[in-house]
């Protein structure tokens, strides 16, 4: 294949690489935060934190790049992503697969830095990267794939802090699996229209009429299993007072969904950033106060 990344075409690739929205940054990071902290009881090593902060960026583009991709022959008839520099044909589709090679690259070279368990884990989340764009062809469960792709840095996180996995890890992945699935099936409900229309499936297409009592059901779940690890880590009062902020942003996230459309799912989806970042300040405050 012909090298063909070109540097006048880095408005593009950052187009391609969503460096203009990082909400998914933001949703990838604060569960890796979230683990990197109660792992550490508050004293997380910086490196780590620095490390797996570089990681999210570079993971967090390289799935979007190749989620457009895998897309590119259906994102043109979608009035919300016609205009993704692949479906317009501003950058060509070697291009992406090229830049998404050397995202993958440089991220590699960050686990030089971690133990060689983590080293193994990362291939995973590499697997699921990849997978995840062409799920949505074959089942109705996309949302699923990408909450385990979004919940991986919570096990390699503890893997790099502890050279092991301690049960309530699990919970805490499980948990954000779910909270993903919620999240992401208010971002399908935008395009349920045009998913119908042009073959994709989705959670929202699968709950149909029922999507905000799914939403509601994947919510309480997680705030349990995060109770759960709440108790798992001694978390004192600080931490649940967080998680009954964070329900009450989920029930403003579904007044959003249900009384403004389209794009208040959107909102809804978008405001799942200031949940992550509320849970993540009642975990280090209540460190702290411990």
């Amino acid at each position: 294949m012909k090298w063909m990344l070109q540097l006048s075409h880095w408005p593009e690739y950052k187009l391609l690489m969503r460096l203009d929205r990082p909400i998914g940054s933001y949703l990838l990071l604060w569960p890796t935060w979230w683990a990197l902290w109660l792992l550490s009881a508050g004293q997380p090593d910086w490196y780590l934190v620095i490390i797996f902060s570089l990681g999210v960026v570079l993971m967090r583009s390289a799935g979007c790049v190749i989620n457009d991709y895998a897309d590119r022959n259906f994102d043109g008839h979608v009035e919300r992503t016609r205009l993704r520099p692949l479906a317009a044909g501003r950058v060509q589709a070697a291009e992406a697969l090229q830049l998404f090679i050397l995202l993958l690259l440089v991220a590699a070279s960050l686990l030089l830095w971690l133990n060689w368990q983590t080293r193994l884990l990362a291939l995973v989340a590499v697997v699921l990267a990849i997978a995840y764009p062409f799920m949505k062809r074959v089942t109705y469960l996309p949302q699923f794939v990408l909450g385990a792709a979004y919940s991986w840095g919570i096990p390699m996180a503890a893997m790099a802090s502890l050279s092991t996995i301690p049960g309530w890890i699990w919970a805490l992945y499980l948990a954000n699996l779910l909270w993903t699935v919620a999240y992401d099936t208010f971002y399908a409900m935008v395009d349920r229209d045009d998913d119908i229309r042009i073959g994709v499936k989705s959670t929202a297409l699968l709950f149909g009429p029922y999507c905000h009592q799914a939403i509601a059901l994947l919510q309480v779940a997680f705030l349990l299993l995060m109770a759960w690890v709440g108790t798992e880590t001694f978390a004192g009062v600080w931490y649940y007072t967080g998680l009954v902020l964070v329900a009450l942003s989920f029930a403003h996230q579904h007044w959003q969904a249900s009384t403004q459309g389209r794009a208040g799912c959107f909102q809804a989806f978008l405001n799942n950033h200031y949940s992550g970042l509320l849970l993540f300040l009642a975990i280090a405050v209540d460190s702290l106060a411990r």
